[in-house]
């Protein structure tokens, strides 16, 4: 049964076969490498993508766009940083380390990866 991904050729050498992969797990994996960064306290969604959240089914490329084309990947994410944080040194963070995840996981090159800050978390960890 074939699903309705969109999936890039990153592989074929023609002797084995091809490596094809679906823009959802590049989403994934740029999800999870932007909440790695210090200061990040979560992805931003969609109501939609909150409902799901809350009614247990973890959607892993919540708050992530991603666009592969032939000149690269285009990435868009929606971050909720935590209070007392510097934006900028943060969002260069996620650039960073999304790209770095992206290029090394996929070998796909990263053109752009472009932070929206949809929140600050002013909830304090209390230890």
């Amino acid at each position: 049964m074939e699903e309705n991904r969109v999936t890039h050729m990153i592989h074929d050498d023609g002797s084995i076969g091809q490596v094809q992969i679906a823009d959802d797990v590049v989403a994934v994996i740029a999800g999870l490498a932007a909440t790695e960064a210090e200061g990040v306290e979560a992805m931003a969604g969609n109501i939609t993508n909150e409902l799901v959240s809350r009614l247990g089914m973890k959607n892993l490329s919540k708050g992530v766009k991603v666009q592969v084309t032939e000149d690269g990947v285009f990435v868009d994410l929606a971050l909720v940083l935590k209070f007392g944080y510097n934006i900028p040194d943060v969002s260069e963070s996620v650039q960073e380390k999304v790209k770095s995840a992206i290029e090394n996981m996929t070998g796909l090159n990263v053109v752009e990866v472009n932070i929206r800050i949809a929140s600050v978390s002013l909830e304090q960890n209390i230890d």
